[in-house]
């Protein structure tokens, strides 16, 4: 969706989908086990193992291309076929974390929510709209490779005199903070592995806030996403 570059908004909130939104953490579990379930715990342990490695080379997750790659010696078996389908129909609106819909309310009388990904071109947005976030959002989605590196693209789409990111990446955050300083408040929402492993790791600069789940931004007003009024306890 484009948006008139000459009618800037005030507040556009920036809302990260896995482990923000939904449980991709969950959806991971549900993976392994029906990859353990049809191909052995040898086959599972595999299929993420050539999952970090496509990880690490391309900074992103790629569920499809693990699968391609995956596939190598098991053409014939019976069960490769139905790992195409569990992807694309899993159920993510299962997935929401509580009060999502509520809370994607509650930010529209604020700002603008948009979603800010990372991902593929073809899984990721599936994810999105299988989850109806796509529609939640009314199509105001942006999903990037490398999300931190084109925030320029970001504000040609979504023009705001402030914004705010919704993320579980704690450096994440940090990266984009020191590029769009204090025009960006950023919200740490601890959820998830990787907002666990980054619990005790010095970030800088710190969040602006941190929240122990996404509904607990609804307690929030609008004066504790400003510059300078934001802090990073625990709502």
């Amino acid at each position: 969706m484009l948006i008139d570059t000459a009618s800037p908004e005030p507040l556009v909130f920036l809302l990260d989908v896995d482990n923000t939104l939904l449980d991709n953490d969950r959806f991971a579990a549900d993976l392994g086990a029906e990859l353990e379930r049809n191909f052995g715990a040898a086959e599972r342990e595999r299929y993420w193992a050539i999952y970090a490695q496509l990880r690490s080379e391309l900074g992103y997750a790629d569920y499809l291309d693990t699968l391609q790659r995956f596939r190598s010696g098991l053409d014939n078996h019976p069960a490769l076929l139905s790992m195409s389908g569990f992807l694309l129909d899993y159920p993510f609106e299962q997935r929401l974390f509580p009060g999502v819909p509520e809370t994607i309310a509650y930010l529209r009388t604020l700002g603008r929510p948009v979603i800010l990904s990372d991902g593929d071109v073809v899984f990721q947005p599936r994810k999105i709209r299988r989850a109806g976030l796509w529609q939640a959002l009314a199509g105001d989605v942006l999903i990037y490779l490398h999300k931190q590196l084109m925030l320029d693209a970001m504000q040609q789409r979504y023009p705001a005199a402030r914004y705010v990111m919704v993320d579980d990446k704690p450096d994440l955050l940090a990266a984009m903070k020191r590029q769009l300083g204090a025009r960006l408040t950023t919200v740490w929402v601890q959820q998830g592995h990787y907002a666990a492993a980054a619990a005790d790791q010095p970030i800088e600069p710190a969040p602006d806030l941190a929240i122990p789940h996404i509904c607990a931004l609804q307690q929030r007003k609008l004066e504790d996403f400003a510059p300078g009024a934001a802090h990073a306890a625990s709502a």
